[in-house]
């Protein structure tokens, strides 16, 4: 019986990336697989893009929520939606063109040979990932991921999208573990995985600028996370 793939992409307002990478994922990434797509309302074309290549393509799937409810919301809504179908690997990615589908037969290799529970990409294990990036994006993503090691005394580059999940092997209570719903998400959601014991591994990534369109974070975001942070180091000081 052959493993079932998920490839789970969180949209909003993402009309310009969509054809991209829908046809980067089926040419880059050679394995059989489902991409599923939820929109929360997105104010542009992009529901009208995907449901084109819906009809072009059998296996894209679509949710549409009726207002913006986070990046963090939409990935526990994914668990639960590729977990009810039997999903075997669940691979989540963003739609700005950051992440290349070139690396996801490398991410897979990884967790077979590693017996992996969660596979990750780091952007900090080459020097010249974020080459592209401006000089003060690199900085507060440097600043962030240093604070998050040093207050979570976690070795990972824990705050990235691009994953892959061993749904045959991960309670979907621990999935939904993680409480924020923004982007502060990812980075809880791994320090609660990793001190549950799941095995996680990590490849290095080349990561981009964002191709097309605008980003969704805004100073609120940021400020918000940092908040967040410090709440969930003394909370687990105590």
């Amino acid at each position: 019986m052959k493993k079932k793939i998920l490839v789970f992409i969180p949209v909003y307002n993402e009309e310009e990336n969509i054809y991209y990478i829908v046809e980067s994922i089926f040419n880059k990434f050679k394995k059989k697989t489902d991409i599923f797509f939820i929109d929360d309302n997105s104010q542009d074309n992009t529901k009208k893009n995907i449901k084109y290549l819906q009809a072009k393509y059998k296996n894209i799937f679509l949710k549409i929520r009726d207002s913006k409810l986070g990046i963090g919301s939409a990935h526990k809504n994914a668990f639960i939606w590729a977990k009810k179908r039997g999903y075997n690997y669940l691979i989540t990615m963003d739609c700005d063109g950051t992440h290349d589908p070139i690396y996801l037969n490398r991410m897979l290799e990884v967790m077979r040979k590693n017996n992996s529970h969660i596979v990750i990409s780091n952007r900090f294990l080459n020097k010249n990932s974020l080459r592209d990036w401006p000089l003060w994006r690199k900085i507060l993503t440097g600043f962030r991921h240093y604070l998050i090691k040093f207050l979570l005394q976690i070795k990972y580059d824990s705050s990235g999208a691009l994953r892959i999940y061993n749904l045959s092997k991960i309670k979907l209570e621990d999935l939904l573990l993680a409480k924020h719903n923004g982007y502060s998400f990812f980075w809880e959601s791994i320090f609660l995985l990793d001190k549950k014991k799941y095995k996680i591994s990590e490849i290095p990534i080349y990561l981009p600028g964002r191709l097309l369109g605008k980003s969704k974070m805004k100073f609120s975001d940021i400020l918000d996370a940092l908040l967040y942070l410090f709440k969930i180091y003394f909370k687990n000081r105590t």
